[in-house]
């Protein structure tokens, strides 16, 4: 097996390593060796994931020539980078990033919360909100009145119940994109979507490339399905993709499956525009590269935005853009729906696969969506979540910024997520520790690859008003026992909140 998957070119890391001298600084201390300078860069942009791990970095030569320092600073560079377990190097094969063994690798998904901790506990780990009555009750009513001809039949729809089906199709035609129900396969949430696609495409061993960060829950399936992830970096700010990379990991990785959320991405809140989805479509067809465009996010915008055309436009016929949509995030996380778009033969081949998996989707849930679908009611349910989701997020951004002046994140104009950059502490310290004081968080570990984004954390838009300046006193408390190395020692318990 390669030691590397993709490669940074010298100008490209010159261009990183300069931007991290508009960053913020801390207190003045001696100015270090140029050499250790050059290393520390490096090491901090693999840490947040700008560079990914098991990317090929520039020849010593090239790298030199690019920063206009001698060789012997750079190769003295990736000595100490190799000492730390940050590079690893064969000859003839060059030298690629790492990350050293005791470094915090990505975790399996957040354990339930034990029931005594209910009601003491904020929860912020998972950005899910509760049912927009009440339209869940009319929906599931509406599901009961049309039941019984389907209680007749056996009940087993692999592809899909064909009324549903049929209106799916019909909303992406009134999207622009002409859409027929074959093109349909209705699923158990979006997360059985993608993992039908994955075994489909992507066989163990197989290269899959993915944004880097990217949604924790599907980087673990797709790791669990023995995939080969390819980390691939957003764009700096919510500008989206960086196409440059994007081309060349498709080029030189060659994956077969990439895996995108243009937008309001999982976990940045960025939003790919439409040039970026048009180049990103032609790079994808131009490798033979199956391009999954999760689209679960996509009518939860916040803000006035002008939304750009959605991904599968550039590929109306479905043959190189697979999408995904769900019912989960706009609606309910309650409600397992989602659905594939792709074309006629890979609907077949997705719907004859099933049937060693999960053989078809609920029939009950299918109804109530299709009776939001068709009545209306779809449109109503997600304007009050759009609603609920903008008054957590400005509650949620004005708390955090009053206790945790440090912290630096961008408002993102839609999703449900906010990226923070935690003022340099260590984002599994500090979930660590939040759980001991009474605020549940997911560290930026979970959303990378192989120990990135170590000073990151997530927070979702799922607590507003009081709840959320309680959650962000209760971080702030955390960072004060991180920053100080100890324990909280059980000395800070969490005070039970009613909201």
């Amino acid at each position: 097996m390669a030691q590397w998957t993709s490669a940074v070119g010298a100008a490209q890391l010159a261009r990183l390593l300069n931007s991290q001298q508009d960053r913020p600084a801390g207190a003045a201390t001696r100015r270090p060796p140029a050499y250790r300078a050059l290393a520390d860069g490096i090491r901090l942009l693999v840490l947040e994931g700008r560079v990914p791990v098991a990317a090929r970095l520039p020849a010593e030569r090239e790298l030199a020539l690019s920063l206009s320092v001698s060789r012997t600073t750079v190769a003295a560079a990736y000595e100490a980078l190799r000492a730390e377990g940050f590079l690893e190097s064969r000859r003839g094969a060059g030298s690629w990033t790492a990350v050293p063994a005791g470094n915090p690798l990505p975790a399996r998904g957040l354990e339930p919360l034990p029931p005594e901790t209910l009601g003491s506990m904020i929860d912020l780990g998972c950005a899910a909100l509760p049912a927009p009555e009440p339209w869940l009750t009319r929906a599931v009513q509406g599901a009961l009145e049309e039941l019984p001809p389907y209680a007749h039949t056996h009940g087993d729809y692999p592809a899909g119940l064909p009324a549903l089906r049929a209106m799916i199709a019909e909303r992406y035609t009134a999207r622009g994109i002409p859409t027929m129900p074959e093109q349909i396969m209705v699923t158990t949430g979006a997360m059985g979507a993608i993992d039908a696609i994955c075994h489909l495409f992507g066989g163990r061993g197989e290269r899959i490339a993915v944004e880097s960060p990217s949604y924790a829950n599907i980087l673990q399936l797709m790791r669990e399905a023995g995939a080969r992830l390819v980390p691939v970096a957003m764009a700096e700010g919510l500008t989206g993709w960086d196409m440059d990379r994007w081309r060349q990991v498709l080029r030189d990785a060659a994956p077969r499956i990439a895996y995108v959320v243009a937008d309001f991405h999982n976990p940045t809140g960025a939003l790919a525009d439409e040039d970026q989805r048009r180049r990103l479509v032609e790079a994808a067809r131009s490798a033979g590269t199956v391009l999954v465009a999760d689209e679960t996010m996509t009518e939860l915008w916040l803000d006035e935005v002008s939304m750009p055309r959605p991904v599968c436009a550039f590929d109306p016929a479905g043959s190189t853009v697979v999408t995904v949509g769900s019912a989960s995030k706009a609606f309910w996380a309650g409600m397992r729906i989602g659905w594939v778009r792709a074309a006629p033969d890979v609907i077949r081949s997705l719907v004859a696969a099933r049937a060693y998996a999960d053989l078809g989707t609920p029939v009950l849930e299918q109804l109530a969506v299709n009776w939001l679908f068709s009545t209306g009611g779809w449109e109503h349910a997600v304007e009050l979540r759009r609603g609920q989701a903008r008054e957590n997020r400005d509650a949620l951004v004005a708390a955090v910024r009053k206790e945790l002046p440090s912290w630096e994140f961008e408002v993102p104009q839609g999703g449900l997520t906010l990226w923070v950059r935690a003022g340099g502490l260590s984002g599994s310290r500090l979930a660590e520790v939040g759980e001991r004081v009474g605020v549940r968080v997911p560290s930026g570990p979970r959303f990378g690859v192989d120990g990135a984004f170590e000073g990151y954390v997530r927070l979702p838009f799922t607590v507003g008003g009081a709840v959320a300046e309680e959650a962000a006193a209760r971080l702030a408390a955390a960072a004060r026992v991180v920053e100080n190395g100890g324990a909280s020692g059980g000395g800070e318990s969490p005070r039970t909140f009613v909201a």
